[in-house]
């Protein structure tokens, strides 16, 4: 017989008490989308606590995968939280794995250093007195995590002074690949990571499919210095109109332009090194109605589509074919590339249907979509 004595359990509590009790079974799904919804702050409060108990329940799987995105948003108070040194390592690898992990690098070395000492040692230790043997040990524990640290975003100074006195735990294909790329600036090719792609205050995509857009920005080369997409317009902020998109996004910068459509879940969006209605490279014309417009060159632009926000399979892109057509500059369009390849219309619709070829033809659809959010960045790099 099975004795419990608990004042004032809420019903739905003891009915999951009962499952378990019976059936052996514990379905936390429900409980983890409450806890997302209303004891977030809690959790934040709590986080290592909460992370070492979530990470041993494979059907909280949302729950970490949502507390993971918020430690990539908010690493700072991850890694000098009070219990960072007791996670597990499964936790430690989730993290430093990401590639939209918002840190420094040389500052992922360091709480990684402190993380393996402490595992091995406790808080408090003096590497100053460590034998070889320490050493090796503290190879053993961090043998896994290294591979995941982007050396390459690593100052000469830091690595001098950060790296270096840890050569020993580098493995010796990893070290000399970092030697050679601060020596004489040969990108490694086999053992490091490329730079982080970091985040992107969007809410139309996700981290992931930035990264295929970085990969097309930069045709296949990761190892181009790491970018940043700053917000500049968000239709449903800034006002979802013609005026207000080319008010907010004037000038000849480059520029992201990401489009969430009505009554589908495809997403579609445009890369722009001149801007969308820029002051320079300009081409004047006179359109179809006689009215002035302008085109501007660039041979780096394309648009693309992706199916959902989770799709990185069956994505489409379409770079520029004419260059001095890249981008059409009229009153009223939004953003038109090309000549109707991918435009915004006046009445608040989008189009692609590529009327003067200026663009690979990948995108082509007669569908004419109403437009619910645009969303627009300038790129720094």
């Amino acid at each position: 017989m099975i004795m419990f004595n608990k004042k004032n359990i809420l019903p739905n509590i003891f009915d999951i008490i009962l499952r378990y009790i019976y059936v052996g079974e514990l379905d936390l799904t429900e409980e983890s989308y409450y806890l997302i919804e209303k004891k977030f702050e809690w959790i934040q409060k709590n986080l290592c606590f909460v992370l070492n108990i979530v990470f041993k329940l494979a059907n909280c799987k949302k729950l970490q995968d949502i507390i993971i995105e918020s430690i990539c948003k908010d690493s700072h108070s991850f890694f000098t939280s009070n219990g960072f040194l007791s996670l597990d390592k499964d936790i430690i690898y989730k993290v430093l794995e990401r590639d939209d992990l918002e840190i420094k690098e040389v500052i992922a070395w360091d709480h990684l250093i402190e993380w393996g000492i402490s595992d091995l040692k406790g808080e408090e230790c003096n590497t100053d007195k460590w034998s070889n043997k320490d050493y090796e040990k503290l190879k053993e524990i961090l043998n896994q995590f290294i591979p995941l640290i982007r050396f390459v975003e690593i100052t000469f100074d830091d690595f001098n002074y950060k790296i270096k006195p840890y050569k020993v735990i580098i493995s010796k294909q990893i070290y000399e690949e970092i030697e050679e790329f601060y020596n004489n600036g040969t990108i490694p090719k086999i053992t490091t990571l490329p730079p982080r792609i970091g985040q992107i205050d969007s809410k139309i995509i996700k981290p992931k499919l930035l990264k295929i857009i970085i990969k097309w920005i930069t045709k296949g080369d990761f190892w181009i210095s790491s970018y940043k997409f700053n917000l500049i317009y968000r239709g449903s902020i800034d006002g979802l109109s013609i005026k207000s998109f080319k008010n907010k996004c004037k000038g000849q910068m480059e520029g992201l332009v990401l489009i969430k459509v009505k009554g589908s879940n495809k997403i579609f969006g445009g890369y722009s090194s001149v801007g969308f209605h820029s002051i320079g490279n300009k081409v004047p014309s006179l359109n179809l109605y006689g009215t002035a417009s302008s085109y501007y060159y660039s041979s780096d632009n394309f648009i693309f589509s992706f199916e959902n926000s989770e799709d990185t399979q069956n994505m489409k892109i379409s770079r520029v074919l004419k260059y001095h057509r890249a981008i059409y500059d009229y009153n009223g369009t939004g953003f038109d590339f090309g000549f109707n390849s991918l435009y915004m219309s006046n009445d608040l619709t989008l189009k692609a249907s590529n009327d003067g070829q200026t663009y690979e033809d990948n995108l082509n659809t007669n569908i004419v979509y109403d437009i619910k959010e645009i969303e627009t960045f300038i790129i720094t790099k």
